[in-house]
């Protein structure tokens, strides 16, 4: 019997890694193009009433939040119709609101509110009314006596 020399190993063919990395970059391509080409519609601008005026004819007909001071406030708690300017001091413009309102909602109260402009009147879909960051703890049953009877 002759014995028999053991086989040379194998080689293994070396894979190229260009279809990987061309794979992985197209969908890298493919996932930043989906995010950003529907960003820029659903993308909301924060602007004050000042802010808006300068810069009306690039944000007119896109959906805004816009802050500001609430004044000559109008409610018809029947249709739940509002009507009321907001203003930051520079500039002022009409608010059309319908819907509920909070209690918190005043004149001279911070708001935020959510539409678009149509013409010089903002149509708003959403209401945010800004309130004291002040939490007061009531220290006595005398205090939170007085608190509920206030609430009432």
């Amino acid at each position: 019997m002759t014995a028999h020399a053991p086989l040379p190993r194998a080689r293994r063919r070396r894979r190229n890694p260009l279809p990987t990395v061309l794979g992985v970059l197209a969908l890298v391509a493919l996932t930043a193009y989906i995010a950003f080409s529907n960003l820029g519609k659903s993308l909301e601008y924060f602007v004050t009433p000042t802010e808006y005026q300068q810069q009306q004819a690039q944000l007119e007909g896109r959906p805004l939040r816009i802050g500001g001071l609430v004044k000559a406030v109008k409610y018809d708690p029947q249709t739940l119709e509002l009507n009321f300017n907001v203003t930051d001091g520079g500039a002022t413009f009409p608010v059309q609101y319908k819907g509920a309102v909070s209690d918190l909602f005043k004149e001279n109260q911070g708001v935020v509110v959510r539409g678009q402009f149509r013409g010089l009147t903002f149509h708003a879909s959403e209401l945010i009314v800004k309130h004291s960051e002040e939490y007061k703890v009531p220290q006595t049953q005398a205090e939170l006596k007085d608190l509920l009877q206030r609430e009432k």
